[in-house]
């Protein structure tokens, strides 16, 4: 057992035994200035965590902590380039994909040809294999290649090109890729394949789908050229598709796939919003950045929303959070969080190879409000289990409406206010509840949460909010001692996939596998045509 030998650690365990049973009403009461000691506000974002179950202790401790695991020198190793990914011999340098003016001259170069690919798009200079102007964008790939884009799009729809639809296609299933070219015109389409290697499986067979649709109508090989664009560093089997060498954008091993889309997975974003708006997420990206490596740790954004988290899940036993954005538009950012976060820390080893004997990371859930009132915060107010939570609101709204947004925000406060303070019997019985009633209508609160308030939602603050969480996993990471860039967990099930294929269409044999594996293939060879 590697962290908890740290002093502050161990001196945490103790603290815990004395404020866990501690109930937010008596934390807010002890201190009326309480929400003033326990919120952070940067470059207009406002980070609420007063209603954690913590108090100044706690976090004198937890920052310790942060100190003891040399949080400030890891940051240092990640931005001098050195191999921190070591099971992969990578550097982690996804930040100098959003460095502006500062970043490496390959990436510049790639976002110049990016930014002049969308201008011809965008202008209708570039035309499909029939001289029409493109209207359909479609990106094909999976796990980082669309998790990220199709979120930043969504996010961002106040600010899309009106000429312009950018789809996205990611499932096996033939029905995701089978129902959207359903709607789409062959001759106005470009599909835009993002595939670090070209060979991800997934990837490959909707690609390989969407270039027999495009022959199909035009029977000229050529035409795939006008149709296909992709994000790739295999420029020999591109072009064996059919892609021109300069219409292949690249992006590098230290580019991990869910730190991806401020690269060139991030095309279809700057495809649908311009690329003026894509250099606005840049900029907000690198903003923060520029906050976590220089913020002190009792200011630090990122390193707070880190600790907490980490005293959530270590000292208070919640190993489940829910991220509740309050905005339609950020409907996707529990998707795109949940492979952030749990791709990159849902570990069992440490950096030494050591099994951990320590939660790492909770399960990561969440939905756009107010929905999710009416379906899971059943159980977040009077079911069982801790949860810990963040509430993400916006000042302003993204699409405004008379009379919905005060209604909105009025929801996501009252929301964190009932799950942290709850209702008590007397409360429920002053209220005029039945007597018979009264335990129904208990709420015990004592649910612990984060606010996070953004101004308003733009290209901008979008890419705030991102690398914000993003540094949150790198600064969990130093602090579970993890290294949060692999993820071998994923490339176990890709390896059994490829052997399993062959079996289900009866060109292997299965009797090497387990008996479950056996009869289920045995089981489904029969609905084969």
């Amino acid at each position: 057992m590697q962290v908890p030998l740290r002093p502050a650690w161990l001196a945490l365990a103790e603290h815990a035994r004395s404020i866990k049973h501690r109930h937010l009403r008596d934390l807010f009461a002890a201190d009326p200035g309480r929400f003033e000691r326990f919120s952070l506000s940067q470059d207009r974002i406002l980070l609420d965590y007063s209603k954690q179950r913590l108090d100044l202790h706690t976090m004198g401790l937890l920052r310790q902590l942060a100190e003891q695991a040399g949080w400030r020198n890891w940051i240092e190793r990640m931005r001098a380039g050195e191999p921190i990914n070591h099971t992969e011999g990578r550097p982690v340098r996804h930040v100098d994909l959003r460095a502006g003016n500062a970043a490496p001259a390959e990436v510049k170069d790639v976002l110049s040809r990016m930014a002049a690919f969308c201008e011809q798009i965008h202008d209708g200079r570039w035309r499909g294999f029939s001289g029409e102007r493109i209207t359909d964008v479609v990106n094909i790939g999976i796990g980082g290649s669309d998790l990220g884009p199709r979120m930043a799009v969504h996010a961002l729809a106040a600010f899309e090109q009106l000429d312009l639809n950018v789809h996205f296609v990611s499932n096996l299933d033939s029905a995701d890729l089978a129902s959207t070219l359903t709607r789409l015109n062959p001759r106005s389409t470009l599909f835009v394949i993002a595939s670090k290697t070209f060979t991800t499986l997934e990837t490959m067979a909707n690609a390989n789908t969407a270039r027999n649709w495009i022959l199909a109508s035009t029977g000229d090989k050529g035409a795939i050229a006008r149709h296909f664009v992709a994000a790739s560093t295999n420029l020999v089997a591109t072009a064996e598709f059919g892609i021109a060498p300069e219409n292949v954008f690249e992006f590098w091993d230290w580019v991990g796939g869910r730190f991806s889309l401020w690269s060139a997975i991030g095309l279809p974003i700057a495809l649908a919003i311009g690329y003026r708006n894509f250099e606005q997420l840049l900029a907000g990206a690198h903003a923060m950045d520029a906050h976590f490596f220089s913020a002190p740790a009792d200011t630090n954004l990122p390193l707070t929303l880190a600790l907490v988290a980490l005293w959530n899940t270590n000292f208070l036993d919640a190993h489940s959070h829910g991220v509740f954005p309050y905005s339609h538009s950020l409907a996707l950012l529990p998707s795109h969080l949940q492979q952030l976060e749990m791709e990159s820390n849902g570990k069992r080893a440490n950096r030494d190879g050591l099994a951990v004997d320590y939660p790492t990371n909770p399960i990561l859930w969440g939905e756009a409000g107010t929905n999710g009132q009416h379906s899971f915060f059943q159980l977040l107010h009077q079911g069982s289990a801790l949860v810990a939570c963040d509430f993400i609101a916006l000042g302003k709204s993204d699409f405004p409406l008379p009379g919905h947004h005060s209604g909105l925000l009025a929801s996501c406060l009252a929301q964190s206010s009932a799950l942290a303070f709850g209702q008590t019997v007397e409360e429920a019985r002053a209220a005029g509840i039945p007597e018979h009633l009264l335990a129904f209508r208990r709420f015990p609160g004592n649910q612990p949460s984060t606010t996070l308030v953004l101004p308003e939602l733009t290209p901008f603050t979008l890419g705030q909010l991102i690398a914000l969480y993003e540094h949150k996993v790198f600064c969990l990471g130093v602090l579970w001692n993890l290294n949060s860039f692999d993820q071998w967990g994923v490339e176990l099930g890709k390896q059994l996939t490829g052997k399993l294929a062959p079996c289900i269409r009866d060109d292997a044999p299965s009797d090497a596998l387990d008996a479950s594996t056996r009869g289920l293939i045995k089981h489904l060879r029969q609905f084969r045509t």
